[in-house]
């Protein structure tokens, strides 16, 4: 007996091996989510979380998917069946085993013979036993177990084969079917309506996409032909079970339904509250991508902290709900092994009566039935991890095939509708009133009626938030109304083909949003088939060509992320010859020429008169000037149309136009504060700037297009960005420096294209070492699990050796005694396995959330320049984010426990082997490398496979990303059906989700122990107790890091004196915005200094520093919250009190708009600010900027976005918090900076003169040829 034990407990140490251990694949996964879930919604996800069905899971699946699918499960089924048939060789060999035996202990009588098969005495008398029966002998071994030996060799090639193939078809089919999914749930949202949009986070889409429909592959997956597997086995095994004997079968078979019962309960338990686990995850990636998108407003205002604890409070609900699931897995573990260990005792109790007493049963039928029960049992229960990846599948599929099942009220791809034969071009509003979808409660448009006729030009004017831009969208069917209709030429909209009524139209706004390609393909969005004399025609006519053509690649030059390349007149005028090469009928004119400087703003309103001719315009401005000449003007209020007629006319009529006229006369608006030139919107020039530098064809380098792609935050977020807190360039001189550099290094410092060596365990433990109790006890509960198998196979061994006892007494006794011994080890397994699968669960989320925190706190702490590049955009981080850290989960945790039960169980296994046979032991060894070597090579593989995927899947991932942040754009040239085109190429690339937890521990480790080159400490650096607020440029030169080529301060020489107002004026991309960032230690300068009260700017503790500044800018980034919490990020040190923030709201002249909506100040002010007007965000900021009294306020065009109401109002506050603060103000009206102390003309990186207004005057250079002429300063 003692070899077989030796074997036997050799095989158990092989089965234990970690290669052969089934992997619960992405358990976590990170950020996910469609949209912010209410309260509402949360109690849907837990009503409905199970409402797909399995199989809908694969409705998507072709025939050839089902084909390969059914093969797939018929070779799973066949592999299935190959352990219990491996049983019949075993209870044969067994018989033959205890047979041997037998005669063996028979023939130690030198009186007893083996004569024919049979034991005989010497005398030739056959001996009998004390039953009457007969001893059989002349067991041939060799020749017994040789024949053994070539069965289990048949078995294994059939099981090499059957494995390949049930697996490589079932991922195959899963992948593309996943790949169809995708493309499917994209092509659906891209046709969405907008209104949708508006209450769905862009952020939480991408996620969506990307993590979401990652659970349901692995629902799909390999899992579902191991599951098939498995089941055949627990099948296969009953009946192995019922040929060796029927009753035996029975009993055992009595006890499964109570594993089947909890497999159930624990299926439904792990389905809730994986939704619930997925929502937080979802909010916690919606808040790093808001924080990360924003980045130079959290700097500015010191909310790093703060926004650390927001997105940790949302990690905290994710953790709490994936503790309570590895409770409930543990707990059924442990119960599903008690059970299984409980069966071994009554089968073995029950199994020897019938061997021993009704002899129904040989030896070899009971180890027979015994192990193919077993068998059954223990692969019902290695079912499980299965059955949770298909309820997480299930859970995961709900929202994703909601969304792909709902019928968009818009639908942009249908082909229903009239296609007009000929358009005319009458616009008509009857009694239109309108809510946007995401605040039904505020009504926009109030029982409108207006007419814009046919070729003639159409202005809107009014307030801010009186329905102006409303309007343009319902006329673009971006909405439907909610009463009333919109007609074109007599005909309803929404009765007309949507691409042909949006063919129509050209759109120019005010923030035009360019895509990341090309000059020259951006212009062509706006028609497809146009030629390159057509895009040159049409950039000479928006005034573009002459700045296009000083660019190195010309028409060729890649614009960057959103257009980040470009300073904002740039992005103004490639969007007009965008609107101008489609050759519209309706030209929509949204703040068209906002963001000219006032040379190219004259040159394009005359370019936009032209374009005008014979053409329905309808054009918003602020500037009233540019609109005059119109030939009617509606006045706007409340939603209404109150007042319509020609400019002369409605002078005379004394009312909204003639109250806005009057302010702006007021304010001297003469012809030399044209609007703000382009630059400022340099704000958007700025850090993406450079992000992309140079490339020529960046777009034919997947890496580097994927990741400028990712910059596409949202459609506003690139929009809202301050400019006083960005560089502005001017890029005319791109160098191919950047491309050398890159071409040498393969990769910037942190891409992640690096090849980076997996991270030592050791150090991923560390960030586990808190949790050390729990992972003691986890370890302690892997250990007695491990040894539970070789404890399990003495046992068995033991109940072998009963059957050759001659005793009956003493038979029954032994197995009595090992039954008992069975019932311990099943309480102990129970305790055992509970404890392992909790310790290691709750210690796994703790250090998920842990390194997330982490992870995003090391992001935070980065200086501005980290996040130019484009390999760290803000979908970048936020998916390394969820996925590294869940990943690093994969390696500690379950596997550490898996490490340690297999490493205890191979231990113990070896020495109980070696004990009882080494020779044999020393036979099996041998095959062990192999075992190993197929282990590593898997592993290997798979890895490469993840690598392969993880690139095709984020360059499809900047498509989606760049796609649903522009949407409106998007759907306004009419261009949906060609990003879902280019998303599908994408997508093309082969498809596998396997984790790699080291290697994405490397890329975590690397970023949390890069050192940020301006140190973010609250300690380093010099404070001082009384900050006066002098500042000091002094020969100062800086480029930005990702453009080293581009020389943009070259020299800047100024100073302001404390309580002193210091004017930048100067042309786009001269370095205005660019000095002030500087002053915030976004960066510092390469040579030269900036001096803080004489304090050098590097030697300055950065929070203390930014403290003292406040920041209003051209565009304000708001946060997705209150607008309460939105004036208190202010200060970020302290909790404010509501009546100070009221007080603030007051003097921003912001508390009259507040108080008049539903929810005052608890009111939700959307993604990016999105539900409200630019004059409301404008003052929410002012209102952020005064609650932090600070010493140094820097204004970079804060009044450019207001109506001329508004503009008034919050001028005068600005006067207001300028006093007695040293102030410094980018501004292209030059009427509002007349008064400043000194006033700074730059040029291309320097001051070229400086003073007062008057004494700037009386110089007649280029301040006053700016004043009187309006020409640009060079």
């Amino acid at each position: 007996m003692t070899s077989l034990m030796a074997f036997e407990m050799m095989m158990e140490g092989v089965m234990r091996l970690p290669a052969g251990q089934p992997v619960k694949d992405n358990q976590k996964t990170g950020s996910k989510g469609d949209h912010p879930p209410n309260k509402k919604e949360i109690e849907k996800i837990e009503d409905e979380g199970l409402s797909v069905g399995f199989f809908q899971l694969f409705r998507f699946a072709t025939w050839k998917d089902i084909l390969m699918m059914v093969v797939g499960g018929l070779c799973a089924l066949v592999h299935g069946s190959a352990s219990p048939l491996m049983l019949l060789v075993y209870g044969m060999m067994t018989n033959t085993f205890v047979a041997y035996e037998l005669e063996i202990q028979e023939l130690t009588d030198p009186n007893k013979i083996c004569t024919n098969n049979t034991i005989t005495w010497i005398n030739g008398s056959i001996v009998e036993l004390a039953d009457n029966t007969t001893v059989y002998c002349g067991v041939d071994m060799e020749a017994q177990m040789t024949m053994f030996a070539y069965y289990f060799v048949g078995i294994g090639m059939a099981v090499l084969l059957l494995s390949y193939f049930q697996i490589a078809l079932w991922v195959t089919t899963a992948a593309r079917q996943i790949q169809v999914i995708r493309k499917t749930f994209f092509q659906k949202v891209m046709c969405m309506e907008i209104g949708w949009f508006d209450c769905n986070s862009v952020g939480e889409l991408n996620t969506r996409i990307s993590h979401d429909i990652n659970k349901i592959n692995n629902a799909i997956a390999d899992q579902v032909c191991i599951f098939i597997e498995r089941i055949s086995t627990f099948i296969f095994g009953f009946m192995v079970g019922f040929i060796g004997g029927w009753k035996l079968t029975l009993v055992v078979i009595a006890v499964s339904p109570l594993i089947g019962l909890a497999a159930g309960l624990m299926a439904l338990a792990v389905a809730k509250l994986t939704g619930r686990e997925l929502l937080a995850y979802a909010k916690a990636g919606a808040v790093a991508d808001e924080v990360l998108s924003s980045i130079r407003t959290v700097a500015a205002f010191g909310g790093e902290e703060k926004e650390a604890e927001r997105y940790d409070s949302n990690l905290v609900k994710a953790q709490n709900w994936g503790i309570k699931k590895e409770t409930i897995i543990g707990l059924f573990q442990g119960y599903l092994w008690c059970i299984i260990f409980l069966c071994y005792a009554l089968a073995f109790w029950y199994g020897s009566k019938l061997v021993i007493d009704t002899k129904e049963l040989s030896p070899g039928s009971l180890i027979q039935v015994f192990f193919g029960v077993l068998m059954a049992a223990m692969n019902l229960g290695q079912a499980s991890p299965c059955l949770e990846a298909f309820a997480s599948g299930r859970a995961a599929a709900k929202s994703i095939f909601n969304t792909i099942d709902r019928e968009p009220e818009i639908d942009c791809f249908s082909e229903d509708g009239h296609k007009l034969e000929k358009v005319k071009g009458d616009i008509k509003f009857h009694s239109v009133t309108f809510n946007y979808p995401s605040r039904p409660e505020i009504k926009i448009l109030d029982d409108l009626n207006l007419l814009a006729k046919a070729g003639e030009t159409t202005a809107f004017v009014g307030p801010s938030g009186s329905g102006k831009s409303t309007t343009i969208q319902l006329i673009q069917r971006f909405y439907n109304p909610e009463e009333g209709m919109v007609t074109l030429d007599g005909h309803d909209i929404r009765g007309l083909n949507i691409q042909w009524l949006r063919s129509l139209i050209g759109i120019v706004e005010q923030e035009p949003v360019l895509f990341t390609t090309t000059i020259a393909e951006n212009i062509r969005y706006g028609r497809p088939d146009v030629s390159m004399d057509d895009i040159v025609k049409a950039a000479k006519e928006a005034n573009a060509y002459n700045f296009i053509m000083d660019l190195p690649q010309k028409f060729e030059t890649q614009v960057g992320d959103g257009g980040g390349q470009m300073s904002g007149g740039q992005k103004q005028r490639i969007a007009i010859a965008r609107a101008l090469v489609r050759n519209p009928r309706i030209l929509l004119l949204d703040m068209a020429t906002s963001a000219l400087d006032n040379e190219s703003e004259a040159v394009v309103q005359e370019a936009l008169d032209k374009a005008r001719l014979g053409r329905t315009t309808i054009s918003i401005a602020h500037r009233l000037s540019t609109i005059r000449n119109s030939d009617v003007i509606i006045g706007f209020e409340h939603g209404r149309a109150v007042e319509r007629g020609s400019h002369s006319e409605l002078l005379a009529q004394k009312g909204v136009y003639f109250t806005l006229v009057t302010l702006q006369n007021q304010g001297g608006d003469t012809s030399n504060d044209k609007t703000k030139q382009n630059p400022e919107r340099e704000a958007l020039a700025e850090p993406c700037i450079e992000r992309v530098s140079s490339f020529s064809r960046v777009s034919y380098d997947p890496e580097l297009r994927r990741s400028l792609r990712l910059r596409s935050h949202s459609q506003l977020s690139n929009k809202y960005l301050p400019n006083a807190i960005f560089g502005s360039i001017k890029i005319d001189n791109f160098s191919d420096e950047m491309e050398t550099e890159r071409a040498q290094q393969k990769i910037p410092e942190d891409g992640r294209e690096e090849c980076t060596e997996p991270a030592p365990v050791a150090r991923i433990l560390r960030y586990n070492k808190s949790e050390w109790p729990y992972m003691l006890l986890g370890s302690v509960g892997a250990a007695i699990n491990g040894s539970v198998s070789p404890i399990y196979a003495i046992l068995f061994s033991q109940i072998l050796g009963t059957f050759s006892i001659r005793d009956v007494n003493e038979q029954r006794d032994q197995i009595s005694g090992i039954c008992v011994l069975f019932v311990v080890v099943a309480i102990v397994s129970f305790f055992s396995q509970f404890l392992q699968g909790y310790a290691f669960g709750k210690s796994g989320e703790l250090l998920t959330r842990r390194l997330r925190k982490l992870g995003f706190q090391a992001m935070l702490r980065q200086e501005v320049s980290w996040f130019d590049d484009p390999m760290n955009s803000p979908g970048a981080l936020t998916t390394r984010l969820a996925t590294d850290a869940s990943m690093i989960q994969g390696a500690t945790g379950s596997q550490i426990g898996m490490i340690v039960n297999s490493l205890t169980s191979i231990g113990a296994s070896f020495i109980i082997a070696f004990y009882f046979s080494w020779k044999l032991t020393l036979v099996v060894i041998c095959f062990l490398p192999l075992i190993g070597l197929s282990g590593v090579f898997q592993a290997k593989m798979l890895t490469g496979f993840a690598n392969e995927d993880t690139k095709a899947m984020e360059v499809a991932g900047q498509v989606s990303s760049e796609a649903l942040a522009n949407i409106r754009t998007i759907a306004g040239l009419a261009k949906e059906r060609m990003f879902v085109d280019i998303y599908e190429q994408q997508l093309e690339a082969p498809y596998q989700d396997y984790a790699k937890a080291r290697t994405a521990a490397a890329q975590f480790f690397k970023l949390l122990d890069r050192v940020p080159k301006i140190d973010m400490s609250q300690t380093e650096g010099e404070t001082w107790e009384k900050f006066e607020g002098a500042i000091e440029f002094i020969d100062c030169k800086f480029t930005y890091p990702t453009r080293p080529g581009t020389q943009v301060l070259n020299g800047l020489t100024v100073s302001v004196k404390p309580g002193q107002t210091l004017a930048f004026v100067g042309s786009s991309g001269c370095g205005k915005s660019t000095s002030v960032q500087l002053l915030e230690r976004f960066y510092d300068p390469d040579q030269g200094r900036v001096l803080i009260d004489g304090h050098c700017s590097w030697r300055v503790n950065v929070p203390f520093l930014r403290s003292q500044i406040g920041i209003v800018s051209q565009e304000p980034v708001l946060f997705d919250c209150s607008i309460a919490e939105n004036i208190q990020y202010g200060d970020n040190t302290r909790t404010i009190s509501m009546e100070e923030t009221i007080e603030a709201s007051k003097k921003a002249y912001l508390h009259d708009f507040v108080i008049n909506l539903p929810n005052k100040y608890d009111t939700q002010v959307g993604a990016q600010g999105s539900q409200l007007s630019r004059g409301q965000k404008q003052r929410i900021a002012i209102a952020r900027a005064i609650i932090r009294s600070p010493r140094v306020l820097l204004l970079d065009e804060a009044t450019s976005a207001l109506d001329t109401e508004s503009e008034k109002t919050v001028q005068a506050a600005l006067d207001e918090a300028r006093q007695g603060r040293t102030c410094i103000v980018i501004a292209h009206r030059l009427s509002t900076i007349q008064t400043a102390d000194i006033i700074a003309v730059m040029s291309q990186g320097a001051v070229i003169e400086q003073g007062t207004h008057e004494e700037l005057m009386a110089k007649k250079g280029a301040y006053y040829k700016l004043v009187t002429t309006g020409a640009p300063i060079s």
